[in-house]
């Protein structure tokens, strides 16, 4: 987790956006906004939280699954983690 620590102030910046685009959203459902700027909005947020992932998972990937991890059972029951949220993910 020390990759989410180094890159915390980026992340939570990340996730404030977020957090402002979903409030948007919300205000513009609540004021029957016109629905292709609804849409606009939630195209957005699906791009936002795409790129969090992103960031996320290579930080992951290189601290869990990097060649420099010794140990090839946790590397493989790590790689086995990795799979299975991404296959969660893309669902």
């Amino acid at each position: 987790m020390a990759h989410i620590a180094k890159n915390k102030k980026a992340l939570l910046a990340r996730i404030r956006r977020i957090k402002g685009q979903s409030a948007a959203l919300e205000r513009a459902v609540d004021q029957a906004v016109e629905c292709g700027a609804v849409l606009q909005q939630i195209a957005a947020i699906r791009g936002a939280i795409n790129g969090l992932m992103v960031e996320v998972l290579e930080g992951h990937m290189r601290e869990h699954l990097g060649s420099e991890i010794s140990d090839t059972q946790q590397r493989e029951e790590d790689l086995k983690q990795v799979i299975r949220i991404l296959r969660s993910y893309l669902k």
